[in-house]
């Protein structure tokens, strides 16, 4: 997408992986960005080379501090919702603070934009499908969540979230779309975050055996991040209240990831089997139908080169 439809757009937590992403694309179509992030999980080195551009601003506050977001001079016409820690290690580091921000984040957010008239959309998961017993996951399928398993603070933080958005709608007629992303990798992942792609590549890269959980059967289809992000923004312009999924539709195993990893990687390491977190989805792959026949989207960065140059990305930053 090049010229974009807003002139102004607020991302909470733009410091994040994939909200760096967004606030970088934003910019480059010509849209003023506010982003705003309390940097617990995201770092602000992501946003840095935007700092020194025009129409962009960098403000450290949490979403669930109503008078921050309130304070924000201006109007918005976008607002983008994407503060929450999304990786296991953080989640499960910050488990009051994830449920706070699907909880009190979101209804601050959701109140920035009904004030401004603006368009909100909210980042959902593919974890609202927990360990699904059906698949491809489809938008109506209301999934097989532990509520009180130590995944359960990530997973109704933002079942809870698609709920508060959904009631804010009906309520009040605001203009609201939920996305739900699945697994997404790519450059500015952090390695010590707990996914399999940023902790395969580290190990990969240092020689050091990659630690696959379980057997390694368990299916993830991942999407390179400039594709996730074309999907959020295609939503945001569209008319779609969804939720609409959006990830990668060829899928993987674990170990078969670990290996084309090393692979790419030409690395010498090896593969060490470690125990399986609790409530692990076993299968993970979106139903894309939504996606294509309404926003127009697919991925377009196959594995090979999405691999790559996330490679690439983690090997010049291991060496400067």
């Amino acid at each position: 997408m090049s010229g974009l439809p807003w002139r102004r757009a607020l991302v909470t937590g733009g410091a994040g992986f994939v909200g760096s992403h967004l606030c970088a694309r934003l910019v480059r179509a010509g849209t003023e960005v506010v982003c705003l992030d309390n940097l617990s999980t995201g770092d602000r080195a992501n946003v840095a080379g935007l700092e020194q551009r025009p129409g962009f601003r960098f403000v450290r506050a949490d979403a669930t501090d109503a008078a921050a977001l309130a304070a924000l001079p201006g109007r918005f016409d976008l607002v983008l919702h994407f503060a929450c820690p999304a990786s296991p290690a953080d989640y499960l580091r910050l488990p009051l603070e994830t449920l706070d921000a699907g909880s009190t984040g979101t209804r601050n957010a959701l109140e920035r934009a009904r004030a401004d008239g603006a368009r909100f959309l909210l980042a959902s998961t593919s974890e609202v499908y927990g360990d699904p017993l059906e698949h491809p996951q489809q938008e109506d399928y209301w999934g097989n969540v532990n509520p009180v398993g130590p995944r359960s603070v990530y997973d109704e933080s933002k079942r809870f979230a698609e709920a508060l958005v959904t009631a804010h709608r009906r309520v009040h007629g605001t203009d609201t779309a939920i996305v739900r992303i699945f697994n997404t990798y790519g450059p500015r992942m952090r390695t010590g975050d707990g996914r399999a792609v940023p902790t395969f590549i580290a190990q990969a890269l240092d020689g050091t055996p990659l630690t696959v959980a379980g057997d390694g059967s368990q299916t993830r289809s991942l999407c390179y991040v400039d594709d996730t992000v074309d999907g959020v923004l295609a939503l945001a312009a569209s008319g779609e209240t969804g939720p609409v999924n959006i990830g990668g539709t060829d899928e993987i195993t674990v170990l078969e990831l670990a290996r084309r990893i090393v692979g790419l990687t030409g690395s010498a390491s090896r593969i060490r089997f470690v125990d399986r977190p609790v409530d692990d989805p076993a299968r993970r792959r979106p139903d894309t139908r939504l996606a294509r026949e309404r926003l127009g989207w697919q991925p377009r960065v196959g594995w090979t080169e999405g691999l790559r140059r996330t490679v690439g990305w983690f090997s010049h930053a291991a060496a400067a």
